[in-house]
């Protein structure tokens, strides 16, 4: 059944020439999303940046009364980010040789670890004792944890398209340059959040 699905392109009435030239497209698509992604680091680079600058400069950083955060929570939903990023990997090799339906599981799996973490995200705001207004500290954190989770949130929603196309019949014969597009969203999304993690909570 998932071998019928997932046929050899060459079996699938396309010729040599179109198959080459699908190959082709998925390549100059790939490249054009990597071009996208360096932008995106540049955008995450500057505010990284210009958070060590401020915290560098500013006396006080943590205003009186406002608590230290706290490592421990943030430090467990990091390691299921973080390892969300291995279960991806995993669920595009299954596409690779063909295992449809171990694709679809391990899949699933990596959106529902994303969605734990932006879940956990959101109760941690609302549990924390200052806001996006408590000085450069509460303005610069949820700056950069919101702009992450909404990164994260992307990405859950590029995963879950991704699904739903594995069940259009031979959706994926041709090649599957959105599984992996999607993949290396998700790849960038979780070094971006080892930076920043270690930048604001453990620094």
């Amino acid at each position: 059944m998932t071998s019928s699905l997932m046929a050899n392109p060459t079996h699938s009435g396309r010729s040599p020439q179109e198959t080459n030239e699908n190959s082709q497209d998925r390549k100059k698509g790939m490249f054009g999303f990597t071009v996208f992604l360096l932008s995106e680091s540049m955008v995450f680079l500057s505010f990284f940046a210009a958070y060590i600058i401020l915290r560098q400069t500013t006396p006080n950083w943590i205003p009186p009364g406002i608590p230290k955060l706290e490592v421990l929570k943030p430090a467990i939903n990091t390691a299921v980010l973080v390892s969300s990023s291995f279960v991806i990997y995993f669920a595009e090799q299954a596409l690779d040789r063909r295992k449809l339906g171990l694709f679809r599981l391990l899949w699933l799996a990596a959106s529902l670890m994303g969605t734990y973490f932006l879940v956990n995200q959101a109760i941690e705001w609302n549990n924390l004792s200052f806001g996006l207004t408590t000085g450069l500290f509460g303005a610069t954190f949820y700056l950069l944890t919101g702009f992450h989770g909404l990164h994260v949130f992307v990405g859950i929603i590029l995963q879950l398209i991704m699904l739903v196309r594995s069940f259009l019949p031979g959706n994926y014969n041709g090649g599957h340059f959105g599984v992996s597009a999607a993949s290396l969203f998700w790849h960038f999304v979780d070094a971006i959040w080892i930076v920043l993690f270690s930048l604001v909570y453990l620094w």
